[in-house]
């Protein structure tokens, strides 16, 4: 058994911009022979080692150019004076700058590899090395940004390269890529669980995953981890205070935790978005900044952050000193915490908006800290002597570490799991996880995701790229309605519904009364349900079935029923669909519920959005074509 298809059966993309596959690589694997699913985990180890070592090699970066700009160059311009530390954010902005002027371009981030794993073409080429090096130097000059971003897309670029390098399958390459994303997580975090559920949650997706998918990411995680602990060191990242569970009382302050961490995530993300947009010359009052060549926006950058740092130099770099020092108890007046957040805050956004390189868990995690040790003290301010019936203020800075980081990426089991591996500490879970589920719920509810394309997966269309899923949201009710649904009355038998549907091979069907007016709605799955009672109890199989001949259908079927209108856009009612897990949905008359005009289902809409994606493909061929005539 070869490891490549045939010729005829390989999706192959023209991707110019990619080195071109490897025929050595490919002749010596087809040569041996080896089962697909042993080449699989075999490359899965070759991503698992060369992302731990290029992790290992970025960390060693960052501390040597850490040490050449904070303590080489402040040892001689130091003595000038306190303002030379503005100095060396604006070197990094500086080196950073060059670095965009000559190569335009760092290459793809993590969202564009995931993309192209769902068979979106990339032109911009794979540059890991050179993210690598212009993430060192914005880390180890102190942009205000964390090094796992860049960590994560070491190893999303070296999966991503090994499957373009073999042309395997498009699963196999979301596979490798996965692999890719979970070994720089848990090389750069030493956290290979959370690496694996990161992989699983954020690159793979929570509902597309099987047994086969997770041995290979574990095996990446591990191998990267282990390669990460010897070069790097096995210790946690943050060394922690006995915690103790003062009151079960105390549950409910977690619980505000998680309230007020979605509201820090909220203002996180949309800052950094707002950032982005202003640099971008996007936004009213910022025009003037598409005059500016991007390439001198990091230096900007630098100089505000820069200035900034004169006042409050805790908030340069990583910031995992800060951060360990809330953890451990070190006095900081209430005053400090909140200016450090909300100075962290503006100051992540501008760097991650003019341009610098890193990624948002570790300042996440410091806006974390901070607002759960203010948190904290702001209890004890307003309610004197509780302080009696809680943790100390570290006890809730880790949990708004997990609480803030969790809201932000959507990830609440990587939170969880991330800092129970950073802080090795289980007794601080409970409250953990109360706060992380409550915070992530709440910012769903304020700005639901609408990338992850999760309601689209329901319906057979997970793979969606941008612009096919803003097709979706053009597609009205009616082009997708059953307009001669499967009616059954009433008062109709059990056992003769069952009959029936199976004889028309239907899913499901409305159930009306004499009147034909809408009264509920009935599943195969209902009736399935039903009939299992009687394999279920065989010893009292003749009660059973006298049972199930009496009942009818009205009994079991859904009369709380959800319904949508012709005129209306279909993504609005696949949101209905999606919140509740149905498969279908009633299409009625706006001004009169029971009047029946159709059904909704799942088969028909994989069926009406693939046909508008097909049309829409069709049109713009059509017109390319006549475009191509008439310039003739």
């Amino acid at each position: 058994m070869t490891l490549l298809p045939p010729t005829n059966l390989r999706k192959v993309m023209e991707q110019p911009a990619f080195p071109k596959p490897s025929h050595r690589l490919t002749h010596l694997i087809n040569r041996f022979q080896p089962t697909p699913e042993t080449v699989v985990l075999f490359l899965a180890i070759l991503i698992g080692g060369g992302t731990g070592m290029g992790v290992v090699t970025f960390h060693y970066l960052i501390e040597l150019i850490h040490h050449l700009m904070l303590e080489d160059l402040m040892s001689v311009i130091g003595a000038w004076g306190g303002w030379t530390l503005a100095c060396v954010p604006i070197m990094g902005g500086l080196i950073v700058g060059l670095m965009r002027w000559r190569t335009q371009d760092f290459g793809p981030s993590l969202s564009s590899l995931i993309a192209a794993s769902q068979g979106t073409a990339i032109k911009r080429p794979l540059r890991p090395v050179t993210k690598m090096i212009a993430a060192s130097v914005s880390l180890g000059s102190g942009a205000s940004l964390g090094p796992e971003g860049p960590s994560v897309e070491i190893g999303a670029n070296f999966g991503m390269l090994l499957s373009l390098i073999l042309q395997v399958s498009q699963e196999r390459q979301r596979l490798l890529l996965s692999a890719g994303a979970a070994a720089g997580l848990a090389a750069g975090f030493n956290a290979p669980i959370a690496g694996v559920f990161f992989a699983l949650e954020v690159v793979m997706g929570a509902t597309s995953f099987a047994t086969s998918a997770v041995s290979v990411v574990l095996l990446a995680a591990v191998v990267a981890a282990l390669i990460a602990q010897i070069g790097l060191g096995a210790q946690p990242a943050f060394a922690l205070p006995v915690y103790q569970v003062r009151s079960p009382l105390e549950l409910p302050l977690y619980l505000g935790l998680g309230l007020g961490a979605s509201l820090i995530s909220l203002s996180y993300t949309e800052l950094i978005r707002l950032a982005k947009a202003c640099f971008a010359g996007s936004v009213p009052g910022f025009g003037f900044f598409k005059s500016i060549p991007k390439s001198i926006h990091p230096i900007i950058g630098g100089v505000i952050l820069g200035l900034v740092a004169l006042q409050f130099p805790q908030i340069l770099g990583i910031g995992y000193g800060t951060v360990q020092a809330m953890l451990q108890d070190v006095e900081f007046s209430l005053n400090l915490l909140l200016s450090l957040l909300v100075v962290k805050l503006f100051m992540t956004a501008i760097s991650a908006g003019s341009g610098f390189v890193g990624g948002l868990f570790a300042p996440a995690m410091f806006l974390g800290a901070s607002f759960g040790s203010a948190y904290a003290k702001i209890l004890c301010l307003i309610a004197p002597g509780i302080d009696a019936y809680m943790a100390a203020p570290p006890a809730y800075a880790m949990v708004g570490m997990a609480a803030v980081l969790a809201a932000s990426v959507r990830a609440p089991l990587t939170a969880i799991l991330m800092l129970f591996e950073l802080t090795r500490d289980y007794r601080i879970v409970l409250p953990l996880m109360a706060a992380v589920g409550l915070s992530v719920w709440l910012i769903d509810q304020i700005k639901p995701n609408i990338n992850s394309n999760s309601k689209l997966q329901q319906f057979g269309l997970a793979d969606l790229k941008d612009e096919q899923a803003e097709i979706v949201q053009e597609i009205l009710v009616e082009d997708a309605v059953l307009s001669c649904p499967k009616k059954l009355p009433a008062t109709l038998g059990l056992l003769e519904a069952a009959m029936e549907m199976t004889r028309d091979r239907t899913r499901s069907a409305l159930v009306i009364n004499e009147a034909e007016q809408l009264v509920g709605i009935i599943s195969l799955e209902d009736i399935n349900r039903s009939l299992a009672r009687w394999k279920n109890y065989q010893n009292s199989a003749t009660e059973i079935l006298s049972e199930l001949s009496n009942q009818t259908i009205m009994d079991i079927c859904t009369t709380e029923i959800l319904y949508a209108w012709r005129d209306e856009p279909l993504s609005e009612a696949l949101d209905r669909m999606a919140l509740r897990g149905l498969h279908q949905l009633p299409v009625v008359a706006r001004d009169n519920h029971e009047r029946i005009l159709g059904l909704l289902e799942k088969e028909q809409i994989a069926l009406t959005c693939n046909l508008a994606f097909t049309r829409k493909t069709l049109q713009q061929y059509i017109f390319s074509q006549k475009s191509t005539v008439n310039g003739q």
